[in-house]
């Protein structure tokens, strides 16, 4: 079972072994609007915490999403060149975006849970 983190940049990351599966959440759809066009890294592409990994462009905006860990991307969700709107319709689970095998430890304090994450929102940080 995967273990869910959350970033301050509203991603999600589900942990499971030394595999991390990254996705937008539901509050950064919402902020996006609908998603026309994802475009994905290719697969074994070798990402540092902080690297662009994905370009989002929705109708309000285009934005990158940066790696939030560092590692190898071994998946991608293909689904999304066809049906970017799955990123609206289903943040968090069919619309996830990548697949990282971890190349570094992993920090987990830089993470919120799920209940931090919903202060983090409430905040307007």
């Amino acid at each position: 079972m995967q273990t869910i983190f959350y970033t301050r940049d509203h991603e999600w990351l589900g942990f499971l072994g030394s595999e991390v599966t990254i996705g937008i959440t539901q509050y950064a759809q919402e902020q996006l609007g609908d998603v026309v066009f994802v475009e994905l890294p290719e697969l074994g592409d070798q990402l540092q915490q902080g690297d662009e990994a994905v370009v989002i462009e929705s109708v309000k905006a285009a934005g990158e999403i940066m790696a939030p860990l560092s590692g190898t991307v071994v998946a991608v969700n293909e689904s999304l060149i066809d049906a970017p709107e799955l990123l609206n319709s289903d943040p968090q689970a069919e619309g996830w975006i990548l697949k990282l095998a971890l190349t570094t430890d992993v920090d987990m304090s830089n993470f919120m849970d799920q209940s931090q994450y919903q202060e983090y929102i409430q905040s307007g940080e």
